[in-house]
C-alpha cells in the first residue's frame, strides 16, 4: 500500500530527520488518541496529541501531550508566558493551521507557532504524533521532534 507523504513528512525529509509513516484505521466517530493508540497497538503514553491554544499575551501556541491526559490550562499558560489561555474553537483549527481535528501535526502548520511538549516524551525512544492527516501517524525520536518543532519541553499537566 502506497502512503502519500504529507507536508509534515516532506519537512522531515528536508531536515534529514528519520521517521516512519504509520497508517491506522480511522473511525470518524472516535478521533481520540486512545483509539489511535489501540489501532496502532501502542502504549497510549507514547501517542501524543497536538492542541492549539490562544493565550492572553502571546496569542496562538501549540501543546503536544500524551493521549491519555488533558491539558492543564494553568500550566500551559505559565509555560507559554500567559496569565490565561484556552483551546481554540474547532472551527478556527483549519484556517489557522491548515490541519483538521484528528490530523493536526505539530510540524508544518501554516505558520510556526511557539510549541510546548510535555516532558514525558523524553521517557520513550520514539513517540507518535499526527502526520497531518487522519489515519496517518509519524513515529519519530522525541528529540528530533523537539528540534524540528523548536519545542520547549515542560510540564503541561500534573500526574
Amino acid at each position: 500500500m502506497k502512503i502519500n507523504k504529507t507536508n509534515a513528512a516532506r519537512l522531515l525529509d528536508k531536515a534529514k530527520i528519520a521517521y516512519e509513516l504509520i497508517p491506522y484505521e480511522v473511525d470518524e466517530n472516535d478521533l481520540s488518541a486512545p483509539h489511535v493508540a489501540a489501532s496502532l497497538g501502542e502504549d497510549i503514553r507514547c501517542v501524543f496529541k497536538t492542541l492549539v491554544l490562544h493565550g492572553d499575551k502571546s496569542g496562538y501556541f501549540v501543546c503536544v501531550i500524551p493521549g491519555d491526559h488533558e491539558i492543564d490550562l494553568k500550566l500551559a499558560a505559565k509555560a507559554s508566558g500567559n496569565k490565561k489561555c484556552d483551546l481554540i474553537p474547532m472551527k478556527d483549527l483549519l484556517p489557522l493551521t491548515g490541519y483538521i481535528r484528528g490530523g493536526c501535526s505539530p510540524i508544518g502548520m501554516k505558520k510556526a507557532f511557539p510549541t510546548y511538549i510535555h516532558e514525558t516524551c523524553l521517557n520513550f525512544p520514539f513517540i507518535y504524533v499526527s502526520a497531518g492527516q487522519r489515519g496517518l501517524q509519524l513515529k519519530m525520536n522525541p528529540q528530533d521532534l523537539i528540534g524540528e518543532a523548536h519545542a520547549t519541553v515542560c510540564l503541561l499537566f500534573e500526574e
